[in-house]
């Protein structure tokens, strides 16, 4: 049988029940088991595409396309699976399928109502996808981790409280357990731990029909044994159910924290799991990771060149790939974020102080990085950064918009073409060297994108990215973008330099750009960190991050091989960095 462990979360949203969530899908795959994961957002849009970044911070995008809530990311990092578009589960979604169902006949003309037919297409939904093989080996999952958005109460969650109500009895109570995650303020005028936030929320959880099995209590320090019994108390669960997530170091210790806590011998007794009890062998790479996280000493910073820089949210996959990446050369990431708006010769006048402390990040960076993005707001900033990244030879990576303003730069100052430009932002320009594709439809805004796993080819076998890529004839990465560079203008940048050493599978769509006499400058089309994981960093990413450590000429060297200092032991049961001298045991990580 299937089991189902359902997160909910209380007092306030953005508490953690994603990482959380992740987590537990860790430590329970650790043990061998298939896990999958779903996400519930209880808003009424069908995806997360239309969303601004301000909102709900990055559009994560699938291998099939799904534009989807970044907490999928987090899923596919930690638990190294391939989710599809229907792991996301909206409350638009749902009432589209009821709506076109009820316009189909298919109730025989019953009154449609939220309770049973809302409720029923949930469960559904759920079961169906429960299914879907996520792993690389194709096996049906036994466990599916259910993430409900939202906060406990708030009216557009009901339904979905309502379906999960309905359906701990229908799949049976060793089927089915409730994780519910809280908050612990602790303020500072008393520094006191408080628990009546979580009191209360467990007191309407449990008012809708659903019962708390595990309370874990989200707090800045570790949770005192008084407060602890406390909360068992009032919450009428034993004190070893309240599980106390303080704050980390790192995200990589979450798993650790809540496997030191017995979570998953809790677990495999609660849902009837037969788990092995040996010492885990993919838990020693998290706990690999997260010591080395813990006593880096070497820095390399990165300028992150964008426009939605006030919520790092915005960029949360770039951000998760610039880590992997430092992680796997053992250094320190800063990344600085810069407001591209800063960069532009107009802010001297209108904000001369936030102009010159732009510059001065950019010019002090190690590398650059201009991310992928919409919209007209900023543009000339990101060229200023290309511009300055290209004459001054700092290591440059440029992913979808990046890569095709990396393009107008270009044909600006070496071609000539001084009005050269996207006609994203200039219709008119006489030099279109990025166009839109030919089956974008501006009339509607969701999905129209180029989106999803496509493949690249490797057209030049010299090319630096290629042999990042460990040498392949091709990749297949995630795509999401409405432009393209203008392949009929291709002629043009290559005479001066300027390659494009990637290209789809028709040879019509540029890729991959580097530029000749670079250190590292390298342009993509795709996104290749929604494909990055923690062990198995992204090679643009990693790219970058050696180029700006000075660390890329003695790789390449090396045939893309690290230093056996910056590989992680065999015992982790995942992919290392490096197959060949995965053997090498991190110094100084004891074998527990």
């Amino acid at each position: 049988m299937m089991k189902y462990i359902l997160v909910t979360g209380g007092v306030i949203s953005g508490i953690g029940k994603g990482i959380i969530a992740s987590s537990v899908g860790t430590i329970l795959k650790s043990c061998g088991l298939h896990v999958t994961a779903i996400k519930i957002d209880p808003y009424i849009n069908i995806d997360a595409g239309t969303f601004s970044p301000y909102e709900h911070g990055e559009v994560f995008v699938l291998d099939d396309g799904g534009e989807v809530d970044l907490d999928l990311g987090n899923y596919e990092r930690f638990l190294d699976i391939r989710l599809t578009r229907d792991n996301n589960l909206t409350t638009g979604k749902i009432y589209q399928s009821v709506i076109n169902k009820e316009r189909r006949g298919d109730y025989l003309g019953k009154t449609v109502q939220v309770v049973p037919h809302i409720t029923d297409a949930i469960q559904e939904w759920v079961v169906k996808q429960a299914k879907v093989p996520v792993d690389h080996d194709g096996v049906e999952p036994q466990v599916c981790v259910i993430e409900l958005g939202g906060t406990v109460g708030d009216i557009e969650s009901m339904p979905f409280i309502e379906a999960f109500r309905q359906f701990q009895f229908k799949v049976k109570r060793e089927n089915f357990c409730n994780i519910h995650v809280s908050l612990i303020p602790q303020p500072s005028a008393t520094g006191e731990q408080k628990t009546k936030p979580t009191q209360n929320s467990v007191r309407e959880l449990r008012g809708l029909g659903l019962s708390p099995d595990l309370i874990m209590c989200r707090c800045s320090a570790v949770l005192e044994n008084s407060v602890k019994e406390k909360i068992s108390m009032f919450c009428h669960v034993e004190p070893e159910q309240v599980i106390c997530v303080h704050d980390v170091s790192s995200i990589y210790r979450v798993p650790l924290l809540l496997e030191d806590q017995g979570v998953v011998s809790y677990l495999s007794k609660r849902l009837n799991m037969p788990i092995e009890t040996r010492p885990r062998k993919m838990l020693t790479k998290w706990k690999e990771m997260s010591d080395r996280s813990d006593r880096l000493l070497e820095h390399c910073s990165i300028a992150l060149v964008g426009k939605y820089t006030k919520f790092s949210d915005s960029y949360a996959s770039v951000i998760k790939a610039l880590e992997h990446s430092a992680l796997a050369i053992s250094h320190k990431l800063e990344v600085k974020y810069i407001d591209s708006a800063y960069l532009e010769p107009n802010a001297l006048q209108d904000e001369p102080v936030k102009y010159h402390k732009a510059w001065q990040k950019l010019c002090s960076a190690d590398g650059i990085l201009v991310p992928g993005g919409f919209g007209v707001r900023g543009t000339e900033g990101k060229i200023q950064a290309v511009n300055w990244a290209r004459k001054q030879k700092k290591p440059f990576l440029g992913v979808c918009l990046g890569m095709q303003l990396a393009v107008c730069e270009f044909a600006r100052n070496i071609l000539g073409w001084t009005d050269a430009n996207s006609t994203e932002f200039d219709p008119e320009t006489k030099h279109p060297v990025v166009i839109d594709m030919p089956e974008h439809n501006p009339g509607q805004m969701g999905g129209t994108m180029r989106l999803g796993k496509r493949r690249t080819i490797f057209r030049s076998t010299g090319s630096v990215i290629r042999k990042l890529y460990g040498d392949a004839e091709y990749v297949d990465e995630r795509h999401r973008h409405r432009f393209e560079v203008n392949p009929d203008l291709k002629t043009h940048f290559e005479e001066k330099g300027f390659r494009f050493v990637g290209q789809d599978e028709e040879g019509e769509r540029m890729e991959v750009i580097e530029l000749d006499d670079h250190p590292y400058f390298v342009g993509v089309q795709y996104h290749p960190e929604f494909t990055s994981r923690p062990i198995n960093p992204s090679p643009p990413y990693l790219g970058l991050l050696l180029a700006s450590a000075g660390k890329l000429q003695s790789y390449l060297q090396k045939g893309c091989r690290l230093s056996p200092r910056d590989t992680y032991s065999d015992r982790s049961g995942s992919s290392s960095p490096d197959s060949e001298i995965s053997e090498l045991k991190l110094p100084s990580v004891s074998n527990d």
